[in-house]
């Protein structure tokens, strides 16, 4: 029944993408055979109204009827431009994460739920929601303090969430599934890996200990950096279905007229935004990864403040100095050390040239130094960067494509603040200031230290190891002498495993097929 379940609601979300014009907008004209003939289709089933409209405008139209989860898979498709293209990484990114308030009586049901206790000896007063998204909704109120009420923001899960995410997963790994089977040139994409990553995702968002974690950490790293901060977490009022924090009085940042008449100096704040923002890659490996204007506010001492932490990136050691000696040798033309950099960090095979790679880094680098600093984007640099390694052999790093998308949020903020700004002047000192400390003679100290801490633990592992390669070599023995065998119940497991999937695969071909073929008998 969960195959038969997972393959109407996947016919379902092809048929109103197909009715909203979504499919019909895709470039059906480069494909050939029976894509094509499904996208000529599609286009004969597409809503009148549906064909005037931007590609966009379909999007959200059709995202607004699947419902909340579709949000989410949205909105983590716009992180993943190398699946799903940049334009519809674009446009999916414009989707309004917007959605209808629930009642109060169930928000105060899922807080009480929560944290075990009334609401009223939570809060001196909670009042009606302000804003609503996919996942939650946001309340003002006032808690006690020894200094008096302070008024905090309380974020509250949309009841029913996570039971229909988890009913709209199946269709998605159904999907994946069948592409990964029927379109061979998908597979280097990963579709089904890429589904898991948006699932373990989508579960750290709904669990709101993990976003107030993040605020923690990203406040930590921030504490002494100047115009940056983030809100504080109340912990007592904190569980996995509401998160209370500090209540953020300010601009927002996508109000330019706001921020102006405010008096806030806009070409200052935009140097400070992206700053703060390679700040936390370069030298935290933790970052915001949801920068959008509408998510960051100035406050009335003229700080940046973001807020809505559900999704944050990680960078480890050897991705920091990849993305600080790339920066840094674009800004100082040394395309060899770019070339080098690639081939240390394994991301290209060792197979090729790196003075041909150099010869691909120089016909991205020397356009740019012949143009004014701040017509030149460092996203867009970084994104041709990552066309061109693709040439090489370079695998996917979702971790750099989600920085890479990122970085084209931030520097778009800031572009709209000051139409002027010289993405690379701004950044100079902060990529310079980390590869002077990390790259020179206090980094080698660094990393001498961190060796030396390996190597201890090894060797207190040592006896550890010993013993698991004498039963591993015990194994091998019997292995060698008697064969490879499996026990019954491991033998009867795996033929019941591969009967279900072939099962559940012509099931759900033909539940779509039958269900394309009734909605196409009812419309004519």
């Amino acid at each position: 029944m969960s195959s038969l379940g997972a393959s109407f609601r996947l016919a379902r979300a092809g048929w109103v993408l197909v009715r909203e014009g979504v499919v019909a907008a895709l470039p059906g004209d480069q494909l050939t055979g029976l894509p094509k003939f499904g996208w000529q289709v599609a286009k004969l089933f597409t809503r009148r109204r549906a064909r005037n409209s931007v590609r966009s405008d379909r999007l959200a139209n059709a995202v607004a009827r699947l419902g909340p989860s579709y949000v989410k898979l949205g909105q983590f498709l716009a992180t993943r431009p190398d699946v799903v293209g940049d334009d519809i990484a674009l446009d999916l990114a414009l989707l309004q994460d917007s959605m209808a308030t629930f009642p109060m009586s169930e928000a105060v049901e899922a807080i009480e739920g929560s944290l075990g206790r009334k609401v009223s000896d939570l809060y001196i007063s909670i009042d009606a929601p302000i804003a609503a998204a996919s996942i939650a909704q946001v309340h003002p109120a006032e808690v006690a303090t020894p200094d008096g009420p302070r008024k905090v923001a309380v974020k509250v899960i949309r009841p029913g969430v996570r039971r229909r995410f988890f009913q709209d997963l199946e269709s998605y790994f159904l999907a994946a599934r069948l592409q990964e089977r029927f379109v061979p040139s998908s597979r280097r994409l990963r579709p089904v890996e890429i589904t898991e990553t948006m699932a373990q995702t989508t579960k750290i968002e709904m669990d709101f200990r993990l976003e107030a974690a993040a605020y923690s950490e990203l406040g930590e790293n921030t504490r002494d950096d100047p115009g940056f901060r983030v809100p504080t977490v109340d912990w007592e009022r904190t569980g996995r279905d509401v998160l209370t924090m500090e209540w953020i009085d300010g601009v927002k940042l996508n109000d330019i007229e706001g921020l102006r008449a405010a008096g806030f100096d806009l070409k200052a704040i935009a140097a400070t935004l992206v700053q703060s923002f390679l700040r936390h890659t370069l030298r935290d490996g933790f970052f915001h990864a949801d920068m959008h204007p509408g998510n960051m506010f100035v406050d009335a001492k003229g700080d940046i403040v973001a807020v809505d932490l559900g999704i944050s990136g990680r960078l480890g050691k050897k991705e920091q100095r990849f993305l600080a000696e790339i920066l840094y040798g674009f800004i100082t033309r040394n395309y060899m050390r770019v070339a080098e950099v690639h081939f240390e960090a394994g991301y290209v095979p060792r197979h090729h040239n790196v003075a041909a790679f150099a010869q691909a880094i120089r016909a991205i680098g020397e356009p740019i130094h012949g143009q004014p600093a701040e017509t030149i984007s460092m996203a867009k640099l970084l994104t041709l960067l990552f066309e061109v390694t693709e040439l090489f052999d370079m695998e996917t790093r979702p971790e750099l494509v989600l920085l890479q998308k990122t970085m084209v949020v931030v520097e778009g903020v800031a572009r709209t603040l000051d139409p002027a700004f010289n993405m690379w002047k701004t950044a100079e000192p902060v990529v310079g200031n980390w590869i002077a400390g990390n790259l020179g003679p206090r980094g080698l100290l660094v990393d001498a230290r961190d060796g030396v801490s390996a190597l201890m633990s090894l060797v207190r592992q040592a006896p550890d190891f010993a013993a698991r390669t004498e039963r591993l070599s015990r194994q091998i023995d019997l292995m060698a002498e008697n064969g490879l065998r499996f026990d019954a119940e491991t033998a009867k497991a795996i033929g019941k495993a591969e009967a279900r999937h072939t099962r559940s695969g012509r099931i759900a071909l033909w539940v779509i097929a039958l269900t394309l073929v009734f909605l196409a008998w009812q419309i004519v």
